[in-house]
């Protein structure tokens, strides 16, 4: 009868120690089964049941502990959350300016529902700083000056209704460039108007996609872009944006591409058309405006203003990015 293998032998000692059976002897034993016999017998009562009763012990006792990091942690970032956006705001607001503040105000309430929250008049009836949410997002506005031109902006505008929304758009002052179409590319009902003011709005009606947790922004900023693929890089290192999610010519060029800073998005291409760049500015909430102002310095920005706290309650930086657009880099100090 030939020889067993190894392994066949070991097994076989194991097994018999596990039912307290003797193995069968073997007429020529290999000379290495006797040692790890021996170890099999040092190891068959182990792991001892206060070994196992400590071991699930800790175990448990870590489980919820991460269990409650995981929702203390959640509870601080909500915390965080709130704390550095004032009430109201997303990460990511467009601030328009424009010639006419005032008629724009009027402009957002009657095309798009929205409500004015704020309203900062200067002596000679001009604003200087206005506010108005229109549905869960918000668009800040304020009359251009000599230091300050109008700086026209393109916003996606995610609606419930593209086609009744596009026709109380057009009945306010704008004008089409097309009507609600299902033939666009994003597979959203999609339609594009110009208002008086030299912003373009694409009115949609979203179709089942979403770019986060927190559900689709209602106004999120459109940037036409030369050269855009530069602008995925840069926003990720000055702003520690991530990209959602870009779709590429085969030759390299942005045709679409979605960025999100905090709990809020922007939407980027390259410049093609008449969808041209329109340098803008936009205004950000971030945990830690003297931070992210060093880091988007280092990533290329060039200062405008260094951060400075401001009588309204935030701490605040601004800074120009290489494709000419202002970014206002705020904290918000709870005051």
């Amino acid at each position: 009868m030939p020889k067993r293998p190894l392994y066949e032998q070991v097994d076989e000692v194991v097994q018999a120690m596990l039912v307290s059976l003797q193995p069968r002897p073997e007429k020529a034993p290999h000379r290495d089964v006797a040692p790890l016999a021996a170890i099999a017998r040092e190891l068959r009562d182990l792991p001892r049941e206060e070994f196992r009763a400590t071991l699930k012990s800790n175990l448990q006792r870590r489980a919820s502990m991460s269990t409650n990091e995981g929702a203390e942690s959640s509870a601080v970032a909500a915390a965080k959350a709130v704390h550095y956006m004032r009430p109201g705001f997303t990460s990511i607001t467009p601030y328009i300016i424009v010639n006419g503040a005032a008629e724009f105000i009027e402009f957002l309430k009657n095309a798009f529902a929205g409500t004015e929250r704020l309203r900062v008049p200067m002596p000679d009836g001009k604003l200087m700083h206005a506010e108005v949410a229109v549905g869960n997002g918000m668009i800040e506005t304020g009359d251009a000056n000599e230091q300050i031109p109008p700086a026209a902006t393109d916003i996606h505008l995610y609606v419930k209704d593209a086609d009744a929304t596009f026709d109380r758009a057009l009945e306010a002052g704008a004008t089409s460039i097309y009507r609600p179409t299902d033939d666009h590319p994003s597979g959203d009902r999609w339609g594009a108007l110009k208002d008086r003011f030299g912003n373009n709005w694409y009115i949609a009606t979203p179709k089942g996609w979403t770019p986060g947790p927190e559900g689709l922004r209602s106004v999120q900023p459109y940037l036409h872009l030369r050269e855009a693929h530069n602008m995925i890089p840069f926003m990720e290192a000055a702003f520690a944006a991530e990209d959602v999610g870009t779709h590429k010519s085969p030759e390299g060029r942005v045709l679409h591409s979605t960025m999100r800073i905090g709990n809020a998005t922007l939407e980027i291409d390259e410049a093609h058309g008449q969808y041209q760049p329109k340098p803008c500015h936009l205004h950000v909430y971030v945990p830690d405006a003297d931070a992210m102002y060093a880091q988007a310095l280092k990533a290329g920005a060039v200062s405008i203003e260094p951060p400075t706290d401001k009588p309204y309650g935030d701490r605040s930086a601004a800074v120009k990015d290489p494709f000419g657009n202002t970014w206002y880099l705020n904290t918000f100090l709870g005051k």
